[in-house]
């Protein structure tokens, strides 16, 4: 999602340090939107770092690359440390080659948990600590997730901690425009029993409930992989969601063929999707959402992640001509609490110094997580952060969403074999609304994954 930058009044602020002079983003002290406490300790705790350089290599490029170095500034500034942040378009291949040819630098920040396993069990990975790992579990919302999900086991075949969570992206909401729902006098679903019950509201009404479309070039289906898993979240365990990931439990369990018709009551119903089940597979992602905006709408609810609004007409203001609330769950299933799918970016220590070791510490701090939060697109499940230092309220709910999660999984897709995630799973779905059933569509992406070598 893309929003503007939050500017203050005092631009930046100079600081001198061992890599010359490094620009604050927001005055140390000067906002108080910012826990500057957790800076200053942070800073007395680590001032026999000056001098020491440390090497940070990930993903993020463009604005993002901006957003990350203005975050990093603070750390360097309290510590005296030269930290470098770089990037490459090829960024996965990079990293497996630098870590191989024993030149990695001391932090490596990947979006990709399978990639991290790999990395691990070759042994380019440091362990972190389990006093780090138990402080994920008590600070971030549904933190036991975040702490098993950067488990791996090492080169020794022991499991250990390797990778902290930050930066999150959510994936469990549904789009409306605001101005539709008053006019018709609907109200935000609590439960998803009150999601069926509204789209079949909006049929009695006469309008179409749901825009809903899976077309994305040569990752046509990628869609509906999202709604499969949040619907694997609100009918099934944690534990059995991993066991699908893992191939623990066949594609064409019961657990996961349930899933893919649950998906099916909303995609495969001619009355609750515009232009019909036709066009679900040949509308482009992209431009599924528009017909939101369309007056009359030509749809009420949209589910996709947070980042659809960056394809919203560029006049709609999020908030107001368009919101979004949580992909509700089943009041039937009151023990599977709130999980939240989505996914996130870890950070690891591949080449282990001092300077490194204190880089982790430092995203312990709210002022780590807060300096990116108060400029464009960040979320985090840190529950120490003061929302407010959120850039805008879109953002600021989101983060909520995060925050009181009591489940967070990482997309399923994602972590599955890419023939099968990047490929079986995407056909089978298109498949599976052009006609086949659910059943026979999971038995035919099992039959794939289990061909594979």
């Amino acid at each position: 999602m893309k929003t503007s930058f939050w500017i203050g009044t005092a631009l930046a602020v100079l600081i001198a340090g061992s890599a010359g002079a490094q620009e604050l983003k927001f005055p140390p002290g000067q906002d108080a939107r910012f826990n500057w406490k957790s800076y200053e300790d942070f800073k007395a705790a680590h001032a026999d770092l000056k001098g020491q350089g440390l090497t940070l290599f990930g993903p993020w490029r463009g604005e993002d690359e901006i957003l990350f170095n203005s975050v990093l500034a603070y750390f360097n500034a309290a510590t005296g440390v030269d930290g470098r942040y770089s990037s490459s378009e090829n960024y996965e291949q990079q990293i497996v080659i630098d870590t191989q040819a024993g030149s990695p630098p001391n932090i490596a920040i990947i979006p990709q948990p399978g990639l991290l396993t790999d990395l691990a069990a070759k042994g380019f990975l440091t362990p972190l600590s389990d006093e780090t790992a138990n402080w994920v579990k008590e600070n971030y919302g549904a933190g036991q997730s975040w702490v098993d999900l950067g488990m791996y086991p090492g080169k020794d075949g022991q499991t250990a901690y390797f990778a902290f969570p930050f930066k999150a992206d959510l994936k469990s909401l549904v789009w409306y425009v605001p101005e539709n729902f008053e006019e018709a006098g609907y109200e935000v679903p609590k439960t998803m029993e009150d999601l069926i019950k509204l789209s079949d509201q909006i049929v009695e009404d006469g309008g179409v409930p749901w825009c809903i479309g899976l077309g994305s070039g040569g990752a046509t289906g990628w869609p509906a992989t999202d709604w499969v898993e949040d619907m694997m979240l609100r009918t099934q365990s944690p534990e059995t969601y991993d066991k699908w990931v893992k191939n623990d439990i066949k594609f064409d369990d019961p657990a996961v063929v349930g899933a893919i018709e649950e998906f099916g009551k909303f995609a495969k119903n001619e009355e609750y999707v515009s232009g019909g089940v036709a066009a679900v597979a040949s509308t482009d992602f992209r431009d599924s959402p528009k017909g939101l905006f369309d007056i009359p709408p030509k749809c009420y609810l949209h589910h996709q992640a947070s980042f659809i609004s960056s394809f919203f007409p560029p006049d709609k203001k999020l908030g107001t001509d368009a919101d979004f609330f949580y992909l509700p769950t089943y009041a039937s299933k009151p023990e599977l609490g709130t999980p939240v799918l989505g996914a996130g970016t870890l950070i690891a220590i591949t080449r282990d110094s001092p300077a490194a070791k204190a880089f982790i510490e430092f995203l312990k701090t709210p002022i780590a997580h807060e300096v990116w939060m108060a400029q464009a697109a960040f979320l985090t499940p840190y529950k120490g952060v003061n929302l407010e230092a959120y850039a805008n309220e879109p953002l600021k709910k989101q983060g909520e969403i995060l925050t009181s999660a009591t489940t967070f999984r990482f997309d399923a897709s994602d972590l599955m074999p890419g023939k099968i995630g990047a490929g079986a799973f995407w056909t089978g779905m298109i498949d599976y609304v052009g006609g086949k059933d659910a059943k026979t569509v999971a038995s035919d992406i099992q039959k794939a994954w289990d061909g594979l070598k």
